[in-house]
């Protein structure tokens, strides 16, 4: 071996790797596609700066179709696409800086967004073709627990003329002290998944808090928003911390949720043999979809179909 080479000092494969020079490693998702126009599905993408001290971007999304002048869609805002525009958020990530930073950038992207509500922001095509009376925050993995967090964090500072519709949250992040459900209870296993929760969170209570286990969050009632869309995979190995938010009845004694029957005649057919569950709080909506397919594809095109199903009938 080289001994030249940086020491490995924390090997958290195949998530990342930090070195004893300070420097991090990322394993996985480091490929960026440039913003462009697909002809496939006729949607326009381009780069916009929402927070120059930091040089941090978001993405946009435009059918290509849209009337030029002045029509009003619903905004999905994506945490790192149906007849609507999109925001796709990036953000500091830890451990190269402090997890707080995380939820501080993403929350400075919706005051971003939101500086276009009276149609004299920094991006025409905010101004022109976003409906804020219709905006959903949507996220997979970490930007779902970013997402989880914005609404509760909407609910206590609102934005100004932004009207949070919902939040749609792809295999969400989030974990906890002891097993539920079909969770690994093997020490050496859950440890793994322990380890990458304490270290990039060193200042963190613990397995419990609030950011990673939301069944402890005592502002979960508190949500600041009408609908919860959340999608899971069969195996994935945190899906039963979305069962268990399922199962909870009270939270700061209030009812969260009371069960409601989805009507069949308004499932898309590649979703209507998937096994769903909706639950309808004091006004907040709870649908949990468990996707018996691994096909990223699948997952995809269940996830546009049922935005469309959410945004345009509820």
């Amino acid at each position: 071996m080289d001994s030249t080479l940086p020491k490995v000092v924390k090997d958290l494969s195949p998530i990342l790797k930090i070195y004893e020079d300070g420097r991090v490693e990322r394993l996985l998702g480091n490929d960026i596609v440039p913003p462009s126009l697909d002809p496939e599905i006729n949607v326009q993408s381009k780069d916009v700066v929402y927070f120059q001290e930091a040089n941090l971007s978001s993405r946009l999304y435009l059918p290509k179709s849209i009337d030029p002048s002045d029509q009003k869609l619903p905004l999905l805002v994506y945490f790192h696409e149906a007849k609507i525009i999109a925001v796709s958020v990036d953000y500091r990530r830890a451990p190269e800086h402090p997890l707080s930073t995380v939820y501080d950038d993403s929350w400075s992207a919706l005051q971003w967004v939101a500086s276009h509500v009276n149609g004299n922001g920094p991006e025409e095509w905010l101004n022109l073709h976003a409906d804020f009376g219709k905006v959903f925050l949507a996220g997979d993995s970490a930007g779902a627990n970013i997402s989880h967090h914005m609404a509760l964090r909407y609910d206590e500072e609102k934005l100004s003329g932004i009207i949070l519709k919902g939040i749609v949250l792809i295999h969400p992040y989030f974990w906890g002290k002891e097993p539920v459900g079909d969770e690994p209870k093997d020490p050496e296993i859950r440890s793994k998944i322990d380890a990458m929760w304490l270290f990039v969170s060193p200042t963190t209570s613990g397995l419990d808090d609030p950011l990673i286990n939301p069944a402890f969050d005592p502002k979960l009632a508190r949500l600041g928003c009408s609908r919860v869309l959340v999608i899971v995979a069969e195996k994935d190995i945190l899906k039963n911390r979305l069962v268990l938010l399922w199962n909870l009845k009270r939270v700061d004694g209030k009812d969260m949720w009371k069960s409601w029957r989805l009507r069949k005649k308004n499932m898309c057919s590649i979703c209507s043999n998937l096994p769903v569950r909706m639950l309808w709080p004091c006004s907040k909506v709870f649908l949990l979809i468990s996707m018996k397919k691994s096909k990223t594809f699948i997952l995809g095109w269940a996830m546009v179909c049922l935005l469309v199903l959410w945004i345009g009938v509820y």
